[in-house]
């Protein structure tokens, strides 16, 4: 059984890059196991890698670390093609397009720290919910 499809906000890939403990590295650590799906978009892609290779010294990492952690996390994701706008959606106009993505790529969860910036998207259907939170909801009961 496969899980839903996600999208993670840049800030939650950040975080993960800056400590191996908590969430969101968890999350990333899963991304390759079936529980869910990571969907991108090419605009979000290049957003990450902007912002990775912006902050690679803040974050310790080499250029080519941020390739190679940048090629595992395309390598475990879906790209989807965004075919239609929905803007002006949000108040940031760079948070439309993740909600654009998660509305094309039948995302029900926008994985954040800022879940107040996407408020609203519940009416597309998606929820936007910290990577502790995805997680939590994602456990099966024992």
């Amino acid at each position: 059984m496969s899980g839903p499809n996600i999208v993670v906000d840049t800030n939650v890939l950040i975080a993960a890059l800056r400590s191996d403990r908590g969430s969101s590295n968890e999350l990333l650590a899963q991304a390759g196991d079936g529980k869910f799906k990571i969907c991108l978009s090419v605009a979000l892609m290049l957003e990450y890698e902007d912002v990775c290779k912006r902050l690679a010294g803040q974050l310790s990492l080499t250029l080519a670390d941020v390739d190679d952690i940048l090629d595992y996390i395309y390598s475990v994701s879906e790209l989807t093609t965004v075919h239609f706008h929905w803007r002006p959606s949000l108040p940031d106009p760079s948070d439309d397009m993740v909600l654009e993505l998660a509305v094309a790529s039948q995302s029900p969860f926008i994985v954040t720290f800022n879940a107040s910036d996407f408020t609203g998207t519940e009416a597309f259907g998606v929820t936007a919910c910290s990577p502790r939170e995805f997680l939590d909801s994602q456990e099966l009961p024992s």
